[in-house]
């Protein structure tokens, strides 16, 4: 059983989301401000975050930041604001995904089910077979990613990635060479329908850009093909 820790200080809105957590099997570890977040997470077996970001005493991006120093488990926003700032600057601290109040409820648990399915796959967390070698390397160049140890190296440097920036990088490099737009990136490594994933995508791409390339703003492997999307170029 997964543990997911609630955090939002409308214990109304945490009690719903318990609701329909506990509906799928999760169980579920309750918080009401940062400060307690970043306690509980320190203190708790937690494989994901559901945060809020408008708390007293440590707002949601501070807890965040503070989680990310230690913590690679999935992390999804909360905001009752719509603005592009806040969503954009949660995903570039760390969060793995966002999703705005007022919300449907049987989404959020999708995008958790989502979350979760990336971490497994991972390997952060024991649930597989060790036994079983599946040696599956995917490489480009300098570039390579080892789907078995779930390693990333670029240009002889190990690079520590997120559950969510190792599955994207792992499409589109199972795919090298193919242009990919924004909604089939969204698509194909979230396993549902893309809603406004252009920020989502975007961030992503950015941070793995920063991780695997020499000089980002001129990079080698991950490239942006304007109007349509991104691809992994086929180096050989």
């Amino acid at each position: 059983m997964y543990n997911i820790l609630v955090v939002d200080d409308d214990k109304e809105i945490v009690k719903a989301i318990e609701i329909y957590l506990k509906r799928e099997g999760y169980n579920v570890i309750k918080a009401y401000d940062g400060l307690e977040a970043v306690k509980k997470v320190n203190e708790n077996l937690v494989h994901l975050v559901i945060l809020d970001i408008m708390m007293p005493n440590k707002d949601g991006l501070s807890a965040l930041k503070e989680i990310r120093k230690e913590k690679s488990i999935p992390i999804i926003l909360l905001s009752a604001k719509s603005e592009d700032y806040d969503k954009i600057a949660g995903l570039d601290i760390g969060a793995d995904d966002y999703i705005t109040k007022p919300f449907n409820p049987l989404e959020l648990v999708a995008r958790v089910n989502s979350s979760i399915r990336r971490y497994v796959k991972l390997g952060s967390i024991e649930n597989s077979n060790n036994n079983e070698k599946s040696e599956k390397i995917y490489k480009v160049g300098e570039l390579e990613l080892n789907d078995d140890t779930k390693k990333v190296i670029a240009d002889g440097k190990d690079i520590k990635l997120t559950a969510t920036e190792y599955n994207i990088l792992k499409f589109l490099l199972k795919n090298k060479g193919k242009v990919y737009s924004i909604s089939e990136i969204y698509e194909n490594v979230w396993n549902e329908d893309s809603l406004a994933a252009e920020n989502i995508i975007a961030v992503h791409i950015r941070h793995i850009r920063e991780k695997i390339e020499i000089n980002p703003k001129e990079p080698k492997y991950l490239k942006v093909i304007w109007g349509i999307g991104y691809k992994i170029e086929d180096i050989k």
